[in-house]
């Protein structure tokens, strides 16, 4: 397969339409956050709740707790071993999906810590603590060392977080309240076991939804899971055939959205440890290559974003719920930064600033 050529341009287009970027929609939030497969959420509480922010219209804090209390959505570990918002049948779905790339990646970085010890009767034992009570990390890796005296708390820990599907229950990730990263089983949270067969049919067709036109690479960036591109090449017949300026071959939906490279991109607030940079191989289609060093930090910070026609043009941050400061890269046209600041002020009125709320604009560089 080839197919035509779509621009770097025209790729980024397509990833904001269906991101919701070019023009913000009224879906519910559990919706949306199905849509999109999920929100990296391992930053507490701002990051889920901002990304929503950017994609939705009529959306307050309260809307999003309340799904959280609810137990309609939970945070938990999913695409890369990092911690995302989901809905709570998606959690029980991907999760087993998902399984094979967190136990490599238990065994890249605990696997000499873990030499010689009885996962399964690890697992089991944990799973009895989380179930008699939500714990800590730090609580956990105490009590399972307990009768393994020799081994590193944390070690055990992290490897009962690989081995059981764990959920953070609130107030943990609740929006002005917060709270410790305590953690029960999703079956004990939920009152439902996880899909006991779930394929990756479905996984593939849901990332091409929220992020394609995108290539094998892409995908395995995403969620992490290496060995599904025969899933892609065996689901050919049913896509569309791209091709990218470099020649990689990319797939996609049939009814997707794919805009004009040219149609109008609004600015936009994008949220710290945003799907929308983190889900391809190649982000150039909307994180220009010189300025990623800028925005992704070397100890795995990814910041807020300001978009500007469809790029990313500076960063940003929220200060408690009074200050949004807005750093570009270079000088903004007076369209954008006009534009930037209503997009600011939107922030402080969601965060309940009120009139005592503040944008202040770095200078470019």
């Amino acid at each position: 397969m080839t197919g035509p050529l779509l621009s770097r341009r025209a790729l980024g287009r397509a990833l904001l339409a269906r991101q919701h970027l070019l023009a913000r929609t009224d879906q519910q939030p559990a919706a949306l956050i199905h849509h999109l497969g999920g929100l990296q959420a391992q930053a507490a509480p701002q990051p889920p709740y901002l990304g929503l922010l950017a994609r939705l219209d009529g959306f307050t804090p309260e809307r999003l707790s309340t799904l959280i209390e609810q137990r309609a959505v939970v945070r938990t570990a999913l695409q890369r071993g990092t911690i995302h918002l989901v809905t709570a049948e998606d959690c029980l779905t991907l999760r087993p999906l998902l399984q094979p790339m967190l136990d490599q990646a238990m065994r890249t970085t605990f696997g000499k810590q873990l030499t010689g010890l009885d996962l399964d009767a690890l697992a089991a034992e944990a799973r009895t603590l989380v179930e008699e009570r939500p714990r800590t990390f730090q609580q956990l890796g105490a009590l399972l060392a307990g009768s393994r005296p020799d081994r590193d708390p944390a070690a055990l820990a992290q490897a009962a977080r690989c081995r059981l599907p764990l959920v953070q229950v609130p107030p943990r990730g609740l929006w002005g309240r917060g709270g410790p990263a305590a953690h029960t089983t999703a079956e004990a949270w939920l009152g439902r076991p996880l899909d006991p067969s779930p394929g990756p049919d479905g996984l593939v067709l849901r990332y091409l939804a929220a992020f394609g036109p995108a290539s094998a690479a892409d995908l395995r960036q995403w969620c992490g899971l290496a060995g599904l591109a025969p899933v892609l090449r065996r689901l050919a017949p049913s896509l569309r055939a791209f091709r990218d300026e470099q020649g990689r071959q990319l797939y996609d939906l049939p009814e997707a959205p794919r805009p004009d490279e040219d149609t109008p991109a609004p600015v936009r607030l994008l949220a710290p440890f945003d799907n929308l940079l983190l889900s391809h191989a190649d982000r150039t289609r909307v994180l220009p290559e010189e300025h990623r060093g800028r925005v992704m930090t070397r100890n795995g910070i990814v910041h807020g974003t300001l978009l500007v026609d469809g790029l990313v043009a500076g960063t940003w941050r929220l200060t408690g719920d009074r200050e949004v400061t807005v750093a570009p890269f270079a000088p903004l046209r007076p369209a954008d930064r006009r534009a930037a600041e209503a997009e600011a002020q939107r922030v402080l009125v969601f965060a309940g600033a009120g009139e005592d709320g503040a944008v202040r604009f770095e200078a470019p560089g």
